[in-house]
């Protein structure tokens, strides 16, 4: 291989890492019927003239798998918070209990959960085009690289490198899927 001429594989896997990183992210805002204190996260309240995550404005439990506890340290966003959440879109209703939020799961129907399912396989699939545009960014490299003379051998060296990078992070990807899947149709 040539020393002068070199793709930077590492960057390339780190930025397909990024791309099941943020998957996971919205895995976890995916309402399964159990609770998860990561189905907040997305959830802004206003507080003091800014939009601040649910989790900075109190402490944030789950002591029962159909339960998530609400503890606001400041008693007035305890409106601001409860009203954050009915407007989230999560389908729970709040209730109140003092300065503590207790948030029920319901049950999900198997329309829903079919429903989700769908939502989870959008979501890898943005995943995947994610991790294929790093695939073809690397592509470029490689072809800017073999214009700068870049052995045949090397070229084919180094493709085979960012193919071998993009199919273990597109198997990730779908094994994360199934995963998902099957927690979300488990009643």
């Amino acid at each position: 291989m040539s020393d002068e001429i070199e793709i930077n594989i590492d960057d390339l896997s780190r930025r397909m890492d990024g791309a099941i990183s943020s998957l996971r992210t919205e895995f976890a805002s995916l309402r399964t019927g159990r609770a998860s204190a990561s189905m907040l996260e997305p959830i802004m309240v206003e507080s003091y003239g800014q939009l601040t995550p649910i989790n900075q404005v109190g402490t944030v439990n789950v002591p029962e798998p159909r339960m998530v506890t609400i503890n606001v340290w400041d008693k007035s966003l305890v409106q601001k918070v409860e009203k954050a959440i009915r407007e989230s879109g999560l389908g729970i209703n709040p209730q109140l209990n003092g300065t503590i939020i207790m948030l029920p799961i319901p049950e999900l129907n198997e329309e829903r959960r079919r429903e989700l399912t769908k939502v989870a396989s959008q979501y890898a699939e943005s995943a995947r085009v994610s991790v294929r545009n790093v695939r073809r960014d690397g592509m470029d490299q490689i072809k800017k690289a073999k214009a700068a003379g870049m052995s045949e051998d090397d070229q084919k060296f180094w493709e085979t490198e960012v193919q071998d990078q993009t199919n273990a992070h597109i198997a990730r990807i779908d094994e994360a899927l199934e995963t998902k899947q099957a927690e979300i149709m488990q009643v």
